[in-house]
Formats: C-alpha cells, sequence, structure tokens
C-alpha cells in the first residue's frame, strides 16, 4: 500500500457519504454532478461498493444508487481496501522488492511502523467521521 488515497477511493468514500445523508435514490449524473466528477468514473468507483452490498444500483431510466448500509457499519480502511484491494504489506518501500531472503532493507523498520500507525488510524475512523455536520458533501 503507498501513503496514498487514490481519486477512485476518495470518490468511493465521498459517494458513500453522500448517498447516505440523501432520503432518495440518486441518479448516476446528479450524484457525480455534486461530486465533481464523471458519470463513468462515479460508475468505477463504486462497483465494488455495490458487489459487497453497501450501495444498490438500480438501472434505467427511473434508476441511481441508494445506501444500503450505515456510515457507523464502516471504516475509512473498510472502503478503502473494497476499491483497491486488500492492503500490501509485503512489499517495500524501496524499489518494490519484498524484504526477504538478503535480509530486510534499511527502512524496514521505520516503514512497517509508519504502515501499521496507518492502518490503525484508517480502520480506526468510521466513515461517519467523514459526514459533514451541516451542508452537502
Amino acid at each position: 500500500m503507498r501513503l496514498e488515497v487514490t481519486r477512485r477511493a476518495d470518490l468511493a468514500t465521498r459517494a458513500l457519504v453522500a448517498l447516505a445523508a440523501s432520503a432518495h435514490r440518486m441518479k448516476a449524473a446528479e450524484l457525480a454532478e455534486r461530486l465533481d466528477a464523471s458519470p463513468g468514473f462515479l460508475s468505477q468507483a463504486l462497483t465494488p461498493l455495490v458487489a459487497r452490498g453497501w450501495v444498490r444500483s438500480e438501472p434505467g431510466p427511473t434508476g441511481g444508487y441508494t445506501a444500503r448500509i450505515t456510515l457507523d457499519a464502516l471504516s475509512v480502511l473498510d472502503v478503502i481496501e473494497a476499491v483497491e484491494g486488500p492492503t500490501d504489506i509485503t512489499h517495500c518501500v524501496l524499489e518494490d522488492r519484498v524484504c526477504a531472503g538478503g535480509g530486510p532493507c534499511a527502512l524496514h523498520d521505520a516503514w512497517a511502523r509508519a504502515r501499521a500507525q496507518l492502518l490503525r488510524e484508517l480502520a480506526d475512523t468510521p466513515m461517519r467521521s467523514l459526514a459533514p455536520t451541516g451542508g452537502t458533501p
């Protein structure tokens, strides 16, 4: 895992927050406009959330997206890993190599501590904390 959140994971988290705050089904175009994204990119970001059953996607002219889970039920890490896949803890920070065989790299211990702290923070941050206290996401 790199120490960055991809645009797709960012969009998925923002879309889930917007859907959870909405009292109605949101059309892709409406949600994409609200989040300043294209409907195609929004679909890419939401597909993993639909696959997990967290978001419902209804096709057709009257369709749209609805949240099927509360924000309290998920952590930020849950959503990031749903979109990006399982967290990679095997690759080293240096040269994309695996620290094994020849021994750990120079940054191995510091990187392992930083990565563990980041994962703890993301796992301990509920999606609810991303919801604005007022206004539109």
